[in-house]
């Protein structure tokens, strides 16, 4: 295998590791010069060549099949506020970079024996967020007290395991002046200080509707499924931070679809990552096909300034350091005004900026200049 340190500078370091994994040993010298030569000279021709508009090609290979994507919404039967956003929205959602998704998601893997199905019923409930109009009947205002009596159902409450005395203090904290008690099947809320208007008495009857009891913030429905050989849950909202807290979880494995969160949680590569996969399954899912490498240079710009931004005119288009490649995109005038105002100058280094001048763009043909040197 010394015969493979030989090659460190003509190849990159993830094909010689793949290399050593993959070679046999006990392979002869002859045979591992052979598999050297054939892989550096299949790297070579793989390479792209300098002044190659790579921008365009990865445009052009995603914008094309793009206009055969459906518009379309996958629902999960059964659930009520289950749908995955599919399709070309969801591909615009990941290349615009929104913060806010319109059906953010979860596949939480889980250990044994959990991933086996048991109690996964259980503890896909535990995970879910419980807030108290779940658990509750009815809410009713007794006007003359003040008072908010909330009857509630008790068959719920055992089957989320939530306690008289649990709730009482799940409110008490999230609920300044008032004071808790229960009866058989209702809690009661009675205002401590002074007498609250009807109105007032309404507003708090309304929040304590979605007031968080138990569970995890931000998952609303959960759905064990069966995939393959193992069970694991799929939920509707995401919370990476505190699933990955949860000792049953396998760590490794559960995904979220919401690339913020990936980045926040676990770093802009695994951010990276995340937007090459979700693309690629919109991609396939649609039975389309496009070469990876588009997609990796996409998913490189939106990372490549350590944040994840998104190609729009506040993202990636309002960092790149020529103003009419800015002015080219949107807004044009705000950004030549910006630039006059601070003396600004365009190097005209890059494509877009030459197109505009109407000269020879540095690609291709135009990328080599001709340098000589005149003899006084």
């Amino acid at each position: 295998m010394n015969m493979i340190d030989q090659y460190e500078d003509k190849l990159p370091k993830s094909i010689i590791a793949k290399l050593r994994e993959n070679i046999p040993k006990g392979t002869s010298d002859s045979k591992i010069k052979q598999i050297l030569e054939n892989t550096v000279k299949e790297y070579n021709e793989a390479r792209v060549e300098a002044g190659e508009c790579v921008g365009v090609i990865s445009a052009e290979s995603i914008g094309e099949p793009g206009t055969q994507m459906t518009l379309n919404t996958f629902h999960f039967a059964g659930v009520a506020e289950m749908n995955v956003t599919m399709g070309l929205p969801r591909i615009i959602e990941i290349l615009d970079g929104r913060e806010n998704l319109q059906t953010p998601m979860m596949e939480i893997y889980l250990k044994k024996p959990y991933s086996e199905g048991k109690n996964i019923r259980d503890l896909a409930l535990s995970i879910k967020e419980t807030t108290l109009k779940e658990i509750a009947f009815e809410f009713l205002l007794n006007m003359a007290q003040g008072v908010i009596e909330i009857k509630l159902n008790s068959e719920k409450m055992k089957e989320l395991g939530i306690t008289d005395v649990f709730l009482s203090k799940a409110i008490s904290s999230q609920i300044k002046g008032y004071s808790t008690r229960t009866t058989k099947d209702s809690l009661i809320l009675m205002s401590k200080g002074k007498e609250e208007s009807l109105n007032e008495i309404y507003r708090n009857k309304e929040k304590i509707k979605d007031m968080y009891i138990k569970g995890v913030k931000g998952i609303s429905q959960v759905l064990p499924v069966k995939r393959l050989d193992e069970y694991i849950i799929i939920t509707a909202g995401s919370n990476l931070v505190e699933i990955l807290q949860l000792p049953e979880v396998d760590k490794e494995r559960t995904i979220t679809n919401n690339i913020f969160e990936i980045a926040n949680v676990l770093g802009v590569e695994a951010a990276r990552q995340a937007i090459i996969n979700e693309v690629f399954k919109v991609i396939e899912s649609q039975g389309l096909n496009v070469d990876m490498r588009h997609i990796m240079l996409v998913a490189d710009i939106i990372c490549s300034s350590g944040l994840v931004k998104g190609i729009t005119r506040y993202g990636v288009v309002s960092e790149k350091s020529s103003v009419l490649a800015r002015a080219s995109f949107e807004t044009p005038i705000k950004h030549i005004i910006n630039a006059a105002l601070v003396g600004e100058v365009d190097y005209l280094n890059s494509v877009v900026e030459n197109v505009m001048l109407n000269q020879p763009i540095p690609a291709g043909t135009g990328l080599p200049n001709l340098v000589t040197k005149v003899k006084k």
